[in-house]
Parts: C-alpha cells; structure tokens; sequence
C-alpha cells in the first residue's frame, strides 16, 4: 500500500510572510540598493558604472582615507571600551544580583537597566550639562571630595573626548549584558549547583569554575552584539558632539563619517555614491566580524553548553 502522502504545511507560509516580507523591505532591498549605488558615480550623463573605483578611492585617495581610517580607529577604541568595561561590569553585576542572599535584587535590576531605554538624545544632552566647565555639576561633586583638580573639559579635549562618550555609552548600555547573563545564570540547573557544593565549591570559586563556563555562549552573543552596536553607533556622538565630531573629528565614526558623506553638512556637498561605499564597507567589516564569531568562536562554545 502506497505511504501517505504529506498534507503541505500552507500555515507555516502564512505566518511567516509578514515578517519575511517587512524584513526584505526595509533590510534587504535597502542593503542591495547600497551597494548598487556604490559601483556607480554621478557624472555629467547621470549614473555611471565605475566598479571598484569608489573603495580604491575611499582606501587610497588621501582626500577620503585620511577620514575613513581615523573614523575606523575610533570605531575600533569605541569598541575596545565596550568590550573591556561594559562587558566585563555586566557580568559581574549579574553575578551579584543572582544572589539569593542580596535584598531589594529587583530595585537594582530596574534601576541599572532604565538608562538602557532612554534616548540618545537625552542622555547626550544631560551628559554634556553635567560635565560642563561652566554649568556642569561634575566639578563641584569632584570638589566635594576634594578631587576638584582632577577635572578636565572631558568632551572638549581630542584625547579625552571619544574615551567619555565611550564610558557614557558604557552606562547606559550595561544593564543589556547584565540582564542577558543574569537569565542565563538562572537557566542553569539547579542540579549542577548542588553537585558542586557536595564537591565543596561555593561562592566565588563556584562561580568562576561552575557558572562561568557554562554563560561562555551567552558571553559570545553578547559579543558579537556588541560588535555589531559598536559599528552602527551614530546617535550618541551625533546627539553630543555634532555632525562634526569634535573637537577636530576626535570622535569621527564610521556613522558620522557616513552621515557627512551622504547628506553633505556645511561646506561639505553631499555624495551619495562615496556615501554608499561608506555605508558598504561597513556592512562589509560587521560581516567579517560576525562570521569570524560563527565560524571560528562559536563551534569552539558548543562544548560547555548543557
């Protein structure tokens, strides 16, 4: 007797046309659309092809690679602070806030992670007032515990100014990583834990021996999150430091340098083509970067998952 023939599953189509449908408007379209354009140059005739020129430009010409590789510099710093201060405080407070032993666990939980939903605009705009020279309350806190000397014009100092936005970026952002690592210390069995107690591992030895390990996968998402954050940041600088990245492009990224490029400010004349090859090496250093972490990182991860 011939098998059953497999009814057609018309439903999974249905509920996934939506989404697949809004995705490919507003990414993927976008996405070839951009990279279409980069291949072109406007000209006396309209749009011309000219392949590769505009990335030999970008990369070669010092008109453009002095701008591109300072923003890509910034970028990468931006990115370092991210991934050696906001990382590393996100999980140590969600180890903290894990404990059963701490009280008012979910006052912090909320007030740690409210700075997340605020606007950019705000938080640059509250930042820029309290670290103000002149109306800032940051010098007279430093002065109240007798650190008054140890203030500076933060953000308007070439060599101090993308660190604090970074470290501003820092504290608004924290409360992601700690709370995808506190779902992910919760998620561990309990099982596992009492074993390690019976072997006479608590605290913070459990900890380091135990429960890290095991958040190692939910460390790498957040990672690569925050890879792929860092090199779309725009709002931040632009809401504090303008379109110009002051002082003296100092905290120029590849989002400003982009904006700049493609919309033109001030005397700068707005070029949509050099602003599309931005905007595709971008797409193009994000990719790299993620598929290097599914590759490469990810597979060795595999093995402390339970």
């Amino acid at each position: 007797m011939a098998a059953a023939k497999k009814p057609i599953r018309w439903h999974i189509a249905v509920f996934l046309a939506p989404a697949v449908i809004v995705y490919t408007t507003v990414m993927i379209l976008p996405l070839f659309g951009t990279l279409q354009l980069s291949l072109f140059s406007t000209g006396p005739d309209g749009q011309v092809f000219v392949g590769l020129d505009n990335f030999r430009t970008l990369l070669g010409d010092p008109r453009w690679s002095a701008s591109f590789w300072n923003a890509l510099w910034n970028n990468t710093w931006f990115f370092i602070i991210h991934m050696a201060v906001q990382n590393p405080v996100g999980i140590l407070l969600a180890a903290l806030l894990s404990s059963p032993h701490l009280r008012l666990r979910g006052f912090y939980r909320t007030a740690i992670f409210v700075p997340t939903i605020l606007s950019f605009v705000i938080v640059g705009f509250v930042w820029k007032l309290i670290l103000s020279p002149i109306w800032g309350v940051a010098p007279s806190l430093l002065d109240l515990v007798g650190l008054r000397g140890l203030f500076e014009p933060w953000l308007g100092k070439e060599e101090y100014a993308l660190t604090t936005l970074g470290l501003i970026s820092v504290w608004q952002f924290v409360g992601i990583p700690m709370m995808l690592i506190y779902a992910a210390l919760l998620a561990i069995p309990d099982e596992i834990l009492e074993a390690a107690e019976c072997d006479g591992i608590t605290g913070m030895a459990q900890f380091w021996k135990i429960k890290l390990p095991l958040i190692l996968p939910s460390i790498g998402i957040i990672s690569v999150l925050t890879f792929v954050g860092n090199f779309n940041a725009f709002d931040l600088i632009y809401a504090t430091q303008g379109a110009l990245a002051g002082p003296n492009f100092s905290t120029d990224i590849l989002g400003t340098f982009l904006y700049r490029t493609f919309f033109g400010f001030q005397l700068q004349t707005g070029d949509s083509n050099m602003g599309a090859t931005i905007a595709s090496m971008m797409f193009f250093i994000i990719l790299v970067g993620v598929c290097l972490y599914l590759f490469v990182i990810q597979t060795r991860l595999r093995r402390y998952q339970f």
